[in-house]
């Protein structure tokens, strides 16, 4: 004998199923947040009121004709390739993962030959965003971003 399907079995329906819903969808959630570590502005209206002055030093920097190619050497250290740079100039570069576990690297470089600098510590395996900046002696200061595999 069948048994009738009444309003309190159509609750328990409706109910679990958006039970399992929302429980997807935390769960979700929670993968998403704890697996990106991206970047994000403290405060968004200070950044639309600095973008004008971001752009003013983008020109400035472009002015200056420097340029460096950054590259993954066989034992993993950093080789940036510079030209127009001043002699002097100090290479650093902060490392850090995508996705995935936050991960930082600072690297500092030395000038392997003139407009090479090779870093002193090597860059494990993986995706990184490296964030180079190069510092004249009389305190130009020069910067890029480039993703590496």
């Amino acid at each position: 004998m069948k048994g009738e399907f009444t309003g309190k079995h159509m609750a328990v329906t409706i109910v679990s199923g958006f039970a399992i819903i929302i429980a997807v969808n935390l769960f979700m959630a929670t993968l998403a947040v704890r697996g990106f570590g991206g970047v994000v502005v403290q405060n968004s209206y200070v950044a639309s009121q600095e973008f004008n002055g971001w752009l003013e030093a983008a020109e400035q920097q472009e002015a200056l004709g420097w340029t460096a190619e950054i590259s993954r050497s066989d034992n993993y250290h950093l080789v940036v390739e510079t030209t127009a740079v001043p002699d002097g100039s100090t290479v650093v570069a902060t490392a850090r993962r995508p996705l995935g576990k936050q991960e930082t690297m600072r690297l500092r470089f030395i000038e392997a030959t003139p407009g090479n600098h090779v870093s002193l510590d090597p860059l494990k395996a993986g995706r990184w965003i490296v964030r180079l900046t190069i510092t004249s002696p009389d305190k130009l200061t020069w910067s890029m971003e480039e993703h590496l595999q």
